[in-house]
């Protein structure tokens, strides 16, 4: 598949507007809000899209941060897809070399999203300049999508039917790298186990106790050795969200823990849980306790495209690595001697490269044609399964950076962040305008993805009935 012959026309369509979309990209970044609470974040998104004459959509999927912007008429629907939400504990402040937060305790963009959302809105606005100055039949979408770390928003867009009449939808993420992903992600599910005992004096009357946190403990006994009997790509993790007081001279009467489970595909995530919910059960059946169970997000393992892979390759081949300064390798190199032998070792691992010296990336990433999976997840993945989904990696970072880290936040409205995100907004709108024109591309992108599928129908990991804990999220920013 060749790539649009329209690339300088896209790309000076992205450089005409890349000052006022980092400064989106700042503005986001100063107010870093985490799931389901990135009102002020959207907000700015949706200004953004007013001013850039898009039709908006909110309360998408009956998510108050989620919205959708609409550009043109007629022709195939090309979406990007955005990010906004930040994480939390990750406060730091923007340019340092060493690690001290902005507000201690407050959340940061530890994952670059405040860059992730600015890139792909500045793409799709590229991509609307572009059919309004031409003429052109098509129709540009960006979706702004809350909630993707840990709250699977995108998965309950799908879920309500948001995706539908969608025809290529096109992503990225913030990397040490430029280049495409290639990578399959883990589906997973997010569980809530309570546990619910009988109270008593743990010296006087132990005998009439029933011990949640015992329970608890049980659990994660036997889910630990669970672990020895799964496939070895998947993961079960855990964090205790309530052990049932400070005091241990009662006999906690409730607990509650947090699972993580992750398998390499929907399938298998289905069965893995059901044996989780089995330990859980034991346990409570041990400890003569109630035992109840709640999903609370869920996301699918991705599905890749070969294609639109190969379109977005070749852009990037015809681009080259962003042009960094002396300002910006200087930076980098501070950021670098903030990180271990083994953080940088690992950057280069991850991508099965032969490790080099240098602190930006100055070349893009060789294609491969073997399947590889990444040992994170995604709600793009639920996009993937119902539309032929891409995405890009920016180089928005030094190499060796691991994500969800101070040093991500360090870097989040430097040199290298801006350069890395213009770069990939236009390879990102260069490979939208590839879609658009080539009804071959977009023929071909769909045949890949029921290939992939071999038959298999797309099946929400999350239960009918679950809604986005949005009531709960507003009670807590109410509470703040």
């Amino acid at each position: 598949m060749s790539m649009s012959s329209n690339l300088p026309e896209i790309f000076d369509a992205v450089d005409r507007k890349r000052e006022v979309f980092t400064e989106l990209a700042d503005r986001v970044w100063a107010t870093p809000e985490t799931c389901y609470m990135e009102e002020e974040s959207a907000a700015a998104h949706r200004e953004m899209l007013e001013a850039q004459g898009f039709r908006i959509t909110e309360n998408v999927a009956d998510i108050p941060t989620a919205l959708i912007g609409e550009a043109g008429e007629g022709g195939p629907v090309i979406a990007f897809l955005g990010e906004y939400d930040a994480l939390a504990g990750l406060s730091q402040k923007a340019g340092l070399a060493h690690h001290e937060p902005l507000t201690a305790g407050a959340n940061g963009h530890g994952c670059g999203h405040n860059l992730l959302g600015s890139a792909s809105l500045l793409a799709a606005t590229a991509l609307k300049d572009w059919l309004e100055a031409t003429g052109t039949p098509g129709r540009v979408r960006y979706y702004g999508c809350p909630a993707e770390e840990g709250g699977a928003a995108k998965a309950f867009m799908v879920r309500s039917g948001a995706f539908e009449d969608v025809d290529i939808a096109i992503c990225w993420h913030p990397s040490n790298f430029a280049g495409v992903q290639r990578e399959t992600s883990l589906a997973n599910c997010r569980i809530d186990f309570t546990f619910t005992g009988r109270a008593s004096h743990a010296a006087a009357s132990p005998e009439l106790g029933r011990s949640a946190l015992d329970a608890v403990e049980l659990m994660n006994v036997g889910v630990n050795y669970l672990r020895e009997h799964m496939h070895q790509e998947c993961r079960i993790h855990y964090a205790l969200l309530d052990a049932g007081g400070i005091s241990p001279n009662v006999v906690q009467a409730h607990a509650k823990v947090r699972y993580v489970v992750r398998a390499p595909e929907l399938s298998g995530l289905f069965s893995l849980i059901e044996r989780v919910k089995k330990v859980a059960e034991g346990a409570a059946l041990m400890t003569e306790t109630k035992m109840e169970h709640k999903i609370l997000s869920g996301v699918s393992n991705l599905i890749v495209n070969t294609p639109l892979m190969e379109v977005m390759q070749d852009i990037w081949q015809s681009m080259g690595a962003p042009d960094f300064d002396a300002k910006d390798v200087a930076f980098a190199e501070a950021i670098r001697a903030t990180l271990s032998p083994e953080d940088i070792a690992a950057s280069w691992a991850q991508e099965r490269l032969e490790e080099r010296d240098i602190p930006l990336a100055d070349f893009i990433l060789p294609a491969h044609n073997e399947v590889r999976q990444m040992g994170g997840s995604t709600d793009v993945a639920d996009v993937s399964w119902v539309v032929p989904t891409v995405q890009a990696y920016g180089p928005t970072l030094a190499i060796g950076t691991q994500l969800h880290t101070w040093q991500v936040v360090a870097q989040g409205k430097s040199g290298i962040a801006h350069k890395g995100m213009i770069a990939t907004a236009k390879a990102m709108a260069a490979t939208g305008l590839a879609a658009l024109q080539s009804e071959q591309l977009r023929q071909a992108a769909w045949a890949d993805l029921k290939r992939r599928l071999k038959g298999q129908a797309y099946r929400s990991p999350i239960p009918e009935g679950t809604e986005p804990p949005v009531e709960a999220m507003g009670r807590r920013r109410r509470a703040r």
